[in-house]
């Protein structure tokens, strides 16, 4: 299971999944439009899974010969200057760091400085995972990722009967502030940033780690970061909800503005495409589907109250990155355009920090097979490629055995090296934009713009991404999108190396990372013993404190964090907003 893949929940939550998009090339007069169409819904409504045959007239089948993306976007043999002829380059490009921001988001892009290179970790004990991070740092590793496990995700105590048989399994166990400060031992907070990949419970885990900061004698201001914190992606593609949409809605509202006055240097969302394209969907879906819950954040948040100039400079993107390479680079490139122009256009921003599409990226999980498991430094380095041509701020790279476990020592090791010998010894870095003004990158990134809105036509449509989500629709068009990919494999009209062709009969033995069975019962004890100790009248009176906030509308963030102080437990404080909003169940 890769790191990408490996939140996918338990507890009897299901994230929908699939690939998506459909509609077929108009033809102008009788001619082929010169311009190829995103196969995404088209005007009249129709719709085909992209990745399904697509072309050849009524029989929904390609013309012999044809060549599709991922996407479903028709590729031609041959890209000339005919194909930019309506392309407007101070218009649809300009300069690497000016609106729109399609070359990149900084002037001189890598010249001046390098993407974060932040492999993820998090396994076991807060111990073990304080080890990898050392011994990543020391490799050169620049930022901190963090993976949580699934009961630390959905709001259990390692000691709950649902954590059974998950503690610490994909992630590090975290259940109260005693975790937390074994995890960031060591750690120089004021001088690392730390991306931590956590949800429903976001919340909870940025004030652990500001206390512990604190404690450190690092001030709140100082710290850099990003919780993901994007709670509508888990409804479309993961599971690992708990409240209900408009619920978790609040808490992430709420943690915009307690960062805007607390943390204004932390990234207080990662808006993820990542695991949208994991559960199935295309290229084209990621961007439209994303960039649509990046607009409800953005609305929600104005409806709160807050000024958009004061919270969007601190929202980040997250998208994932496929074999497809030069459908990917134009996919990051259209998307860098379409958030300049919504938060121009449609929010009115000022501020041009606001209109930026600063992006993590993560190579395929999905795509990488336990079978030739060594085939995935090679997809893993395509994909890392696609996400710098493509001007990607931060990038993790998946160990080649990811599919069988957690990544071992080596395989990490690798990962992050691959990310060095792009930067180092590939020439990639030397000017911003590479692939710009190339006929084939600049029509296909207009093709996947085109698709892009449209879809996102549709979701605006039914009322936006939170009444769009509540309708099943997103989710409807990514399974259909997954079952066209997994059709295309079976039927080996798509061939996955190693594993529908090249194949081999024996397989060679691999090493995978140990998991010792004994930590779930030492850590339970562990969060036992914290009740134990601790100041319990204080803990009943914050933890009241916290019902009475979540039941009227002030800000969480404030008596959370004094709960946690106390050393309140993770479980805890998520039961007591269970019990004031409730558990989200899903209509489909």
């Amino acid at each position: 299971m890769s790191t990408g893949d490996r939140h996918a929940t338990g507890y009897g939550q299901e994230g929908s999944g699939g690939q998506a998009a459909g509609g077929g090339q108009e033809s102008r007069g009788g001619q082929e439009s010169r311009r190829p169409v995103a196969r995404g819904p088209s005007a009249r409504g129709a719709s085909r899974p992209a990745g399904a045959p697509a072309g050849g007239g009524g029989s929904g089948q390609p013309a012999p010969g044809t060549r599709l993306t991922d996407s479903g976007i028709e590729i031609r043999s041959l890209y000339s200057a005919q194909d930019l002829e309506a392309f407007d380059p101070g218009s649809s490009l300009g300069r690497p760091g000016q609106f729109p921001y399609t070359r990149g988001i900084y002037p001189t892009m890598y010249r001046g400085r390098l993407w974060t290179m932040r492999q993820y970790a998090g396994f076991g004990t807060a111990e073990a995972t304080n080890e990898r991070f050392k011994f990543l740092l020391a490799a050169g590793q620049t930022g901190l990722s963090c993976a949580f496990d699934l009961p630390t995700q959905m709001g259990y105590d390692s000691d709950h009967p649902r954590s059974l048989g998950e503690v610490g399994k994909v992630g590090v166990a975290i259940d109260s502030i005693d975790d937390m400060r074994l995890l960031l031992a060591g750690i120089p907070l004021d001088r690392v940033t730390t991306s931590m990949t956590i949800n429903a419970t976001a919340a909870i885990l940025l004030l652990l780690y500001e206390l512990v900061a604190e404690e450190q004698g690092v001030p709140s201001e100082s710290l850099g970061g990003t919780i993901q914190n994007d709670i509508l992606k888990e409804y479309v593609a993961r599971g690992t909800y708990i409240y209900p949409p408009r619920a978790s809605m609040r808490l992430v509202t709420d943690t915009f503005s307690y960062c805007a006055e607390h943390m204004p240097a932390w990234n207080t969302i990662s808006i993820s495409g990542y695991h949208i394209r994991e559960a199935g969907s295309t290229a084209v879906q990621e961007v439209a589907f994303t960039l649509a819950n990046g607009i409800a954040y953005v609305q929600a948040a104005l409806d709160a109250g807050l000024e958009v100039d004061a919270f969007a400079p601190r929202l980040s993107f997250f998208w994932n990155a496929h074999n497809n390479f030069f459908e990917e680079v134009a996919k990051f490139r259209a998307a860098r355009r379409m958030w300049a122009k919504i938060m121009t256009e449609r929010f009115g921003a000022r501020d041009e920090r606001s209109k930026l599409l600063r992006f993590h990226t993560q190579t395929g999980g999905s795509t990488l097979t336990a079978q030739q498991p060594e085939n995935n430094i090679v997809r893993v380095t395509l994909q890392a490629l696609s996400a710098v041509m493509g001007g990607t701020q931060s990038l993790h790279t998946n160990g080649f055995d990811e599919a069988l476990g957690l990544p071992t020592t080596k395989a990490a090791k690798i990962a992050l090296r691959t990310q060095q010998i792009i930067g180092h010894e590939s020439g990639v870095t030397d000017t911003a934009d590479p692939l710009g003004g190339s006929y084939f990158v600049e029509t296909l990134t207009d093709a996947v713009e085109e698709g892009a809105w449209e879809y996102m036509r549709r979701v605006d449509d039914l009322g936006g991404a939170v009444p769009a989500i509540e309708a099943g629709y997103m989710q409807e068009e990514i399974e259909k999108a997954a079952y066209a990919y997994a059709k295309a494999v079976d039927d080996r009209e798509k061939l996955i190396v190693g594993l529908n062709s090249f194949t081999e009969e024996e397989a060679e033995p691999a090493d995978v990372f140990p998991i010792d069975p004994a930590f779930q019962e030492t850590q339970a004890q562990r969060v036992r013993l914290v009740r134990e100790e601790r100041d319990q009248p204080a803990v009943e009176a914050a933890l009241r404190a916290l019902e009475a906030v979540a039941r009227g509308s002030a800000n969480l963030l404030v008596p959370m964090k004094e709960a946690l102080r106390v050393r309140a437990t993770l479980g805890e404080v998520s039961d007591v907003l269970r019990s004031v909003f409730g558990v989200y169940q899903p209509v489909r």
